[in-house]
């Protein structure tokens, strides 16, 4: 009997869920469907599941009764509410040490509460990244679970076949504990926010600031996808901009310059804050994409507001555009040193035990940012898994030596064309921000000082009687000398500045 019984049930037939199940059963896994509309169940059977393996389920209650033990139920479902209504129906036909595994969007804090909420109770939850699409569920996605380690070993063969595949690797591995799955999605979904900014201010460099036409871009961009830049996102790029509509002209140039969004990259931005992480990047990403939902007051704008003289360029055109695949690369650089940077923070504040040279790797292939150069990352943690940031590592501080001249220039030049790159400016600050020994912030600290008795410290070196190291030291600063206060004497600092 046990060998009629499914390795894995999978709860939403969508496209996505109906792919993913596809391929599951390709890989030689029993899969059994269900969904909440009982009638795509039989429509699934009896066509695109038609002469396959899977089998189907009428009621949650048939989906558990036909699982192998401990049961392995994955959701597709629509994030939030959902979740927890088809976790809840679950419950009472679940024993000990079944696993829920939640493959949708979830915002990764509803993922730990889950993990919690189910661990007491003798379950198990996992909460999976799952990245690629619908052609990625069906050929092989980017798969990143995390939750209740002691998962892990029973879908560890399904979900490692499942995945795609790069290098002769799987682009899955076990993240981390509670919501750490969900989180790295989030920040994978930032970063694609980023690097399709960074394309975007690329197309828009070479087509305003050069006067390129999209098949020569798309030529260009072909060109890039042979070198340090080759990616899915350059190579659909190329694809875009050689589509012509029916008149010959390009498609591209045809669609509204209003960008959507759907919340990931905002989340990555907003956890960026909270953290206190620099994560400069994800956030001009997503607020370029604010900006251009404004397109009815940029209208208005372009003809009130003076925009700089344009020259034509004269300098050496295949320079700037070799400098400009270079700007691209040291920025990505940038942004991914950066979402490293925040699951780094967020791990630390978690407890979770990160793999950053496993969730390098699942992103090699099978998803949206898959590229040549998660490769150099993958090794860079591989040889060093205690890295403190990818910009020290031999690889890239090589590379980004190699890419600063030509950065410097297209960020000067695209400025002076008044052509905004949000993205490719602010990597660049962050960069010199990031590799600058003494920044202003001592200005800051003094005028906060100055108006809300916020407090200071003393540099290292600059210590004297009245300055002492370690100390939280506020100043009276109409005063010409004197008066410095320490945190702990808040009545004389209360009296220094008449605060109540």
């Amino acid at each position: 009997m046990s060998s009629e019984l499914a390795d894995v049930g999978l709860i939403g037939l969508a496209v996505m869920g109906q792919n993913l199940i596809l391929n599951m059963n390709d890989k030689g896994f029993k899969v059994c469907a269900y969904n909440r509309t009982t009638s795509k169940v039989d429509a699934f059977l009896a066509n695109e599941a038609k002469g396959t393996n899977i089998i189907g389920a009428h009621s949650v209650e048939e989906l558990c009764s036909k699982l192998k033990s401990p049961r392995r139920i994955i959701l597709l479902v629509k994030a939030g509410q959902a979740v927890d209504d088809f976790i809840s129906q679950l419950e009472p036909h679940l024993e000990k040490g079944d696993i829920v595994i939640d493959g949708g969007n979830s915002h990764y804090p509803d993922s730990i509460r889950r993990t919690k909420e189910l661990e007491a109770k003798g379950l198990l939850f996992v909460g999976s990244g799952v990245s690629g699409g619908e052609e990625g569920a069906r050929n092989g996605p980017s798969l990143m679970p995390g939750g209740s380690d002691a998962a892990w070993p029973h879908i560890k063969e399904i979900f490692q076949k499942t995945a795609a595949q790069a290098e002769g690797e799987p682009c899955c591995d076990w993240v981390g504990q509670t919501g750490s799955g969900h989180y790295v999605k989030m920040v994978h979904n930032g970063i694609e926010y980023g690097d399709m900014q960074l394309i975007a201010e690329a197309y828009d460099i070479l087509k305003r600031g050069l006067g390129c036409d999209e098949k020569e871009i798309g030529d260009i961009f072909e060109k890039w996808n042979e070198g340090v830049l080759d990616s899915f996102l350059i190579q659909i790029t190329r694809d875009i901009l050689r589509f012509n509509d029916d008149d010959g002209k390009p498609m591209v140039s045809k669609i509204l310059d209003a960008a959507g969004q759907k919340g990931t990259g905002k989340w990555t931005a907003i956890d960026a804050l909270d953290y206190g992480m620099p994560v400069t990047l994800i956030g001009e990403a997503v607020f370029a994409r604010c900006l251009s939902s404004l397109k009815e007051e940029r209208v208005r704008a372009s003809k009130l507001i003076q925009a700089p003289a344009r020259e034509e360029f004269k300098g050496d055109k295949q320079q700037f555009i070799d400098d400009l695949e270079q700007a691209l690369y040291a920025s990505k650089i940038i942004s991914y040193a950066q979402g490293f940077m925040l699951m780094r923070e967020a791990a630390k504040v978690n407890n979770w035990k990160l793999n950053n040279s496993g969730i390098a790797a699942m992103w090699r292939g099978g998803c949206i940012i898959k590229s040549v150069f998660l490769s150099d990352i993958t090794s860079a943690y591989r040889e060093n898994p205690d890295l403190e940031n990818l910009l020290l590592s031999p690889f890239f501080l090589k590379a980004i030596a190699k890419a600063q001249p030509g950065w410097r220039r297209v960020v000067a030049q695209s400025t002076l064309w008044g052509i905004p790159i949000s993205a490719h400016t602010t990597a660049l600050s962050f960069f010199d921000g990031y590799r600058t020994e003494t920044l202003p912030a001592n200005l800051i600290q003094a005028q906060r000082d100055y108006f809300g008795a916020h407090t200071f410290r003393v540099r290292p070196g600059m210590e004297n009687e009245r300055l002492q190291a370690g100390q939280d030291i506020h100043i009276k600063w109409t005063a010409t000398s004197g008066n410095v206060s320490f945190c702990g004497h808040w009545d004389r600092l209360c009296r220094d500045k008449k605060l109540t």
